[in-house]
Order: C-alpha cells, then sequence, then structure tokens
C-alpha cells in the first residue's frame, strides 16, 4: 500500500506529488539531485562552500552584491574550477538607499559616534569619511550573463525586463525572493522561473521590495503556502529552516525545494569568521533580532551588545551601504580581538540548530533524515487529500 504508492506519483488536489521527496519540478529545472538550496549568504560566502554544496547534489549560491564585476567575473571562475554542476550567483538589485549620494562628512561622523569608544578599546583607527563610490546592478549582472551562469537569484527587486528576457533566452534559471504574496505575485508576472519564499524567521537582510521591511515580515510557515497558492512556479521555503524537520514542513506546505543559510555559516567551508562559526557551533547564539544598525537595511543576527548600542533610540544610521562599510571597521578589529560582543554575526531564528563543521557530513545526514520521514508525509498529504474532497462531495 504506502510503499507502492511510495514508488510512484500521487495527487494531492492541487498538484503532483513525487513519490520520492528529492525530484520535483525545480530540481528538473536545476538540474540537481536535491531540492536543496544554500542562501547565498552575502559577504560571508565562499567558493568552497557554494561548490560543495552543488557537488554533493543541492545547489550552492554565492552573494556577490558588494563585489566589483572585475571580481565577480573570478568568483565564477574560480567555482567553475571546482565543479561542474550547476550553481547560483546572486545580486541586489536595489544597491543603495536614498541619501547615500549626499551623505557629507558630518552625518558620516554623527553615525560614528556609537562606534568611536570601542574602537578605541580595540586599538583600531578611526576610519575617515569618503565620498560614496557606487557599484551599479547593471554592470554585475552583465557579467553573469556573458557568463552563462546556470542560475541567478537576486533580492530587493526585481531586475529589468531585458535582463529576465536575455536570462530565458541564454536559459539561465531566475530565481526571485518575495517576503509577501504581493511581491511573490509581481515575481511571477514579470516572468520569473522560481520564487524563494523568505520568512522573517532568516537570517540576514529582509529583501522587501513593494512595502517597508517593517511592514513585510510574515513568518516562513505563513508565507509558504500563501505563495503557494497564488503562483503557478516552483516556490522555495526560507527562514528558520535548520534540519530534517523543517525541510519536511516546507515540502507539506507546498514547496519545492528549501534555502538554508545560518547552518552553513557554521561549516568550515563558509566565509564566516572563525568566531562567527564557534559561536554558532557552540550554540551560543541564544537569541536573534533585527537591526538596521549593521547595514543601514533591516537584516536578522546574533543578538549582542553592539547590536543594542546601535538600536538605541537617537542614534544615527547611515543609507545602505555606508553603514554596512562604516561597522566593516568595527567587525574587523572584534575579530581580531575575539570579541564576539562587538562582532556582526548574521544567523537566523534556528542559529542554535547550526553544527554543522562538514558540508558533505551535515548533508549526507539531512539527506538520510529525511528520506526516513518523507515516505510517512507523502502518504500523509495522498490521505489528508481524498478526506478533504471525500468531505467537499458529500457536502
Amino acid at each position: 500500500m504506502a510503499s507502492r504508492q511510495d514508488s510512484r506519483t500521487v495527487n494531492s488536489g492541487q498538484r503532483l506529488i513525487p513519490a520520492q521527496w528529492n525530484q520535483n519540478r525545480l530540481t528538473a529545472k536545476l538540474g540537481i539531485k536535491y531540492p536543496i538550496i544554500q542562501g547565498p549568504l552575502g559577504g560571508l560566502s565562499s567558493q568552497r562552500l557554494t561548490a560543495a554544496v552543488s557537488n554533493f547534489g543541492g545547489l550552492g549560491s554565492f552573494g556577490a552584491h558588494s563585489l566589483t564585476p572585475d571580481a565577480i567575473k573570478d568568483v565564477i571562475t574560480e567555482i567553475r574550477s571546482l565543479t561542474s554542476k550547476p550553481f547560483a550567483m546572486n545580486l541586489w538589485v536595489s544597491m543603495e538607499d536614498e541619501g547615500a549620494r549626499t551623505v557629507d562628512e558630518n552625518g558620516f561622523n554623527r553615525s560614528l559616534a556609537p562606534l568611536v569608544a570601542d574602537l578605541a578599546a580595540l586599538g583600531a583607527p578611526l576610519p575617515n569619511y569618503k565620498p560614496y563610490s557606487p557599484k551599479r546592478f547593471e554592470d554585475q549582472v552583465r557579467v553573469l550573463l556573458d557568463a552563462n551562469v546556470p542560475a541567478f537569484s537576486f533580492i530587493y527587486g526585481i531586475p529589468a525586463r531585458e535582463i529576465l528576457e536575455e536570462c530565458r533566452e541564454r536559459r539561465i534559471v531566475t530565481i526571485g525572493a518575495a517576503t509577501t504574496p504581493d511581491e511573490a505575485a509581481a515575481l511571477q508576472e514579470a516572468g520569473v522561473n522560481v520564487i524563494a519564499a523568505s520568512g522573517f524567521e532568516a537570517g540576514g537582510h529582509r529583501g522587501s521590495f513593494l512595502r517597508p521591511a517593517e511592514d513585510s515580515l510574515t513568518g516562513t510557515l505563513s508565507l509558504v503556502p500563501q505563495v503557494v497558492d497564488i503562483v503557478d512556479v516552483p516556490v522555495i521555503a526560507a527562514g528558520g529552516i535548520g534540519d530534517a524537520r523543517g525541510v519536511i514542513a516546507a515540502f507539506a506546505l507546498g514547496a519545492e525545494a528549501v534555502q538554508m543559510g545560518t547552518v552553513f555559516l557554521a561549516c568550515e567551508e563558509s566565509g564566516a569568521s572563525r568566531l562567527h562559526r564557534e559561536t554558532l557551533r557552540r550554540r551560543n547564539a541564544h537569541h536573534t533580532a533585527l537591526t538596521k544598525g549593521f547595514t543601514g537595511r533591516l537584516a536578522r543576527a546574533i543578538h549582542n551588545r553592539v547590536m543594542e548600542d546601535l538600536n538605541r533610540n537617537g542614534t544615527e544610521t547611515l543609507p545602505y551601504p555606508l553603514q554596512r562599510e562604516l561597522v566593516r571597521n568595527l567587525a574587523i578589529a572584534a575579530e581580531a580581538s575575539g570579541r564576539a560582543d562587538l562582532l556582526p554575526m548574521w544567523a537566523g531564528q534556528s542559529a542554535n540548530l547550526s553544527t554543522c563543521t562538514d558540508v558533505s557530513a551535515f548533508l549526507n545526514s539531512l539527506v538520510e533524515e529525511v528520506s526516513e520521514i518523507a515516505g510517512p508525509v507523502i502518504q500523509w498529504r495522498t490521505n489528508y487529500s481524498r478526506s478533504s474532497r471525500s468531505s467537499v462531495a458529500k457536502n
């Protein structure tokens, strides 16, 4: 019975659920073995991590939004030297906040003020004001297009129609991030191939683009089924997924893949600092919180003293990306001094599930656990669907 059903495709009433949990529309579209996507991790990406996830059969990702076009080209070359499997490059459609180009030295010094005492205590020099030198999304994405990367993921908006059309022509799979159902609908309308539904449990930046991030805080459990119900393209569940239980829950909600970020930060292959990795492995994250203080845009990180200082009422924050560059001066000094209380450490709400040290070992364990649970979940969804249809027919 259940075993016979597990060997074929079953109908949920809305969509077909593959009896093999790792085979669906998304894995076919991306050419991957497992519907597991490594979050791009912004400035904490590494070529080793991206390649390791892809070589295992998932989709490794690299967050390149802070890099110059030449640096992005080098990253792609190195990833391709480490893997022949599909991978994703991630960019931000919106590269700066209003006012970034008009900040003067006085504004810079006001935002520097809360960091002065800590920089001095760490023996670090005070940064000097420099006029903003912008990077252009269009220049960055040109590199991805010319390199024919397998997948292009993005947050903070929707690329221009011409860019999406060229992706289709080049058969580059596009993955757009949505933090609300409205954003998901807009992404589908634009012709994006896959939608990552990002709940507010996720670590790092909230990539909202239709409304302010503070007004777009929907949890993964609520967001994913709403997005699944209104779009026809495959949906990735992201935010707070740290183990097999989270993966199975995402599939039960209708997602066809999961995106995991914080769990990979603890791995040796990640680009996170030693102090950041150790904090996660020791389960010392305690709790996380949202802040604009680290970069100028709302993001989730481990709650610590520097976050408290920068979240205080009256503290001035520079527009993104100026605040990010400012706080980076403190981060470098704090890491060198072993001061976790002064180091911005990105993490999602499931940070204390992040005990991974080796990517392959973690993924092998994850796949084994999901496989053990997936059969009963498929059976439950089948029975639930039949029960629901029977109830409707009787009424």
